[in-house]
């Protein structure tokens, strides 16, 4: 770390303590040069997900987003409030474990659509309907005979 004082570049840590309730690391500092101390924090990159919309529009990740769609599809169905949130979290983790910052929102759904398509079969033709736009009624009848094979 470069000293703040005389800008030289060796500097040694004298002391690391946790800080903002642990979401960051103080460290105090000092020169090899000018002897002068300085604080440093360090703290994870916390860069937000991307989400690319149908229309190309482009906003920040929102969980709440896929768990209001997935509630919507398991409405009145045996499913309970801890298998929703399983299959949220799985989701999140398959996107968030993704190299990319960007992601569709086609890719989320198709993923969303995966996980509820072994969970229960009503709520994935549910979310499918509202997802993929069924125009009428021999499209969604194509789904539900993809759903009973």
């Amino acid at each position: 770390m470069k000293c703040p004082f005389c800008g030289h570049e060796n500097t040694r840590v004298i002391d690391s303590r946790p800080a903002d309730d642990n979401n960051s690391i103080r460290r105090r500092r000092v020169c090899d040069e000018c002897d002068k101390r300085f604080t440093t924090y360090e703290k994870v990159e916390t860069i937000p997900l991307i989400v690319i919309k149908k229309d190309n529009n482009r906003e920040t990740y929102d969980r709440a987003k896929i768990e209001a769609g997935v509630l919507r599809a398991c409405h009145k169905r045996p499913i309970s409030a801890d298998q929703i949130s399983k299959l949220v979290d799985d989701v999140e983790t398959m996107i968030f474990s993704r190299e990319e910052k960007e992601i569709s929102s086609n890719e989320i759904g198709e993923m969303v659509m995966e996980k509820l398509k072994d969970l229960e079969a009503v709520a994935y033709v549910r979310f499918a309907s509202v997802y993929r736009e069924f125009k009428d009624v021999n499209t969604f009848m194509d789904e539900l005979k993809k759903v009973l094979k």
